[in-house]
């Protein structure tokens, strides 16, 4: 909006209300259009929209209340199912270990004596276990259960209202707790104390066994294997060789210390002291990995068990442990990648030297074989000269030989061709005597051949003069059907004219012949007269039957003589015999059936 526009706007606003601001003032409170405040109807009304507003917010309270609820619930839930899935892994593990453990000292027993002692300290201790649940645990148990039971009956004798006195004192009852508690205490107090020497002796142990396998390691990464030392290479500077490839550990051992580095000093920079430390890493390792919102869950219980700590703190510290795991995690995968280049190391270092072994051995073999062969060969160069003069001398021998044989060999060739002309010249005589015996057996089946074309063709002429003839017949038949069936038709046709003429003449017969009379259409039906009462004085039959029957009185049921047959045969008891059977239907009526009356059912 411009500057004029607002000029206008105000000028307005001012010349058209100053009157109507006036009117109140000008005639104070008792102007009609106004009237007196009703503060107390107010404040009323102020107070039920707060009770309301306060009973709104309650509900809101009591949902966000429930909501909380059932959140909790679910987690606990989910919690609950993480929780029987570990514990049920744990139970297994331990079963398994204490399996195999009873296993091992049963198997090693009969050949050490160190685990024979072992098998007695179980047993012993396994004997104060025992005793000690005989002694302590076992009424604890007991006056709990007689706790439960004695708070249980002062609930009923509560609701009832009565009046009885308890059988048990509540202040002996206190009395016991406090000497049994009492008494409980050193003996808790001296487990406690012993447990945690127990703890410190084994975390003595641990340190001792992490430094031994550290420097264990060390001496694995930075020591040539025995295996290498101890092979067997005819060369000298290739068993060198491998030893000094074999210090390639180096650089897995340099990048062993910078993870170990790495994972100090996480450790050291962690603020939360051993108790706290060995919750959270208990309660990691209770949540598998593949788990959904596995870090809602693990969170939510870390408040639970350390409310010391804030979410931050724990957020924070389970990303640096999730660190220490992924580097925990590259340690062992750099360990095992060390220790399968060490094997496949050591794997090609006992194979090249086998190869070399093998190499050396086929270098003496050669030799050996070359200084056989120089021998052998002097001796083969004379033996071949020998065997040359030998060869010059049989090949003059076979040439010879070979002369003659061709000079027998064209001689019998000469006189089986004489043969082979003769045995042709006879072969060609035959085929022509065959070839003559053939052509007259031909032109004597091409005579029988005719002969029978003959005797068909006028077996075909005759068939059709026959055909023609049999052709005529067939046509003059057809002709008089023809004939035959116009003749019916028109008969037809004619005896529908006649049946037509006589049903007319029929109908003419039947035929209403009413009078004209109108006054008979505008009379009164009985119907109409017995609406109006009129007739209606006379006198009703009421034992009068509504149709009348046209059927067989009782005189000419009674005079049926198969009634009465059957009648007799029934009250003698013989209706059912054979003899009623058979008598019964040969029994005529009266009077005969018509014969289209007559049933054929029975007589099939």
């Amino acid at each position: 909006m411009s500057e004029p526009d607002h000029e206008a706007f105000f000028n307005t606003h001012r010349n058209s209300d100053v009157e109507n601001l006036v009117i109140p003032i000008r005639d104070g409170f008792f102007s009609s259009k106004y009237k007196p405040v009703d503060y107390k109807h107010l404040h009323e009304l102020a107070a039920v929209e707060k009770m309301a507003s306060e009973k709104n917010q309650l509900k809101i309270k009591k949902t966000e209340q429930f909501s909380k609820h059932n959140k909790e619930q679910m987690l606990l839930k989910q919690h609950r199912q993480v929780w029987w899935q570990e514990h049920k892994r744990l139970s297994e593990n331990r079963q398994k270990a204490e399996a195999e453990i009873k296993a091992f000292l049963d198997e090693e027993s009969h050949k050490h004596k160190f685990f024979l002692d072992m098998k007695d300290l179980e047993h012993k201790l396994s004997e104060e276990r025992d005793t000690y649940q005989t002694n302590t645990i076992a009424p604890i148990w007991q006056l709990q259960e007689n706790l439960k039971l004695w708070l249980n009956e002062m609930q009923c004798y509560l609701s009832e209202e009565s009046c009885l006195k308890f059988k048990i004192n509540p202040v002996e009852m206190l009395q016991q707790i406090k000497s049994v508690k009492k008494q409980q205490k050193p003996i808790l107090e001296f487990l406690i104390l012993e447990s945690l020497a127990l703890e410190r002796e084994m975390e003595d142990y641990k340190t001792e066994a992490l430094a031994h396998s550290f420097e264990e390691k060390n001496g694995l990464f930075l020591e040539v294997p025995s295996a290498l030392l101890s092979l067997e290479c005819p060369y000298p500077d290739l068993k060198t060789f491998l030893i000094n490839e074999c210090k390639l550990a180096s650089g897995y051992w340099s990048k062993l210390q910078e993870i170990d580095q790495q994972l100090e000093v996480l450790c050291s920079n962690t603020e939360w002291n051993e108790e706290d430390q060995w919750i959270f890493q208990a309660v990691i390792n209770q949540y598998p990995s593949d788990l959904q919102k596995k870090t809602k869950l693990c969170l939510d219980v870390l408040q639970r068990y350390l409310p010391h700590k804030s979410r931050h703190d724990l957020v924070v510290h389970k990303k640096a442990w999730d660190h220490y795991h992924f580097i925990r995690s590259r340690r062992r995968a750099l360990i095992l990648d060390w220790a399968q280049t060490r094997k496949a190391f050591l794997l090609k270092a006992v194979t090249t030297a086998a190869e070399a072994s093998a190499a050396h051995e086929m270098e003496v073999v050669l030799a050996n074989t070359r200084r056989k062969q120089l021998e052998i060969c002097a001796d083969l160069k004379a033996k071949v000269l020998q065997w040359k003069a030998q060869q010059e001398e049989a090949a003059k021998l076979d040439a010879a030989i070979a002369a003659r044989r061709k000079e027998e060999k064209d001689e019998k060739e000469r006189i089986q061709k004489e043969q082979e002309i003769i045995l042709r010249a006879q072969e060609k005589e035959k085929v022509k005597k065959y070839w003559a015996e053939k052509q007259l057996k031909w032109q004597k089946q091409e005579e029988k051949n005719l002969q029978h074309l003959e005797e068909l063709r006028k077996l075909m002429s005759k068939q059709a003069v026959k055909d023609r003839e049999r052709v005529k017949f067939r046509q003059a038949l057809l002709e008089k059907r023809l004939l035959e069936k116009k003749e019916l038709a028109l008969q037809a046709a004619h005896e529908e004219e006649e049946k037509k003429k006589c049903l007319e003449l029929l109908r003419q017969q039947v035929a209403v012949v009413a009078k004209l009379d109108p006054a008979r259409v505008v009379a009164d039906t009985v119907a109409s007269k017995a609406r109006m009462g009129i007739r209606t004085k006379e006198e009703f039959d009421i034992q009068k039957p509504l149709f009348q029957l046209h059927t067989y009185n009782e005189q000419q049921i009674i005079s049926d003589p198969r009634l009465r047959v059957e009648l007799a045969l029934r009250e003698a008891g013989l209706h059912k015999t054979l003899y009623a059977k058979e008598i019964l239907p040969k029994i005529p009526p009266l009077k005969l059936p018509r014969r289209d009356m007559e049933s054929t059912a029975f007589k099939m």
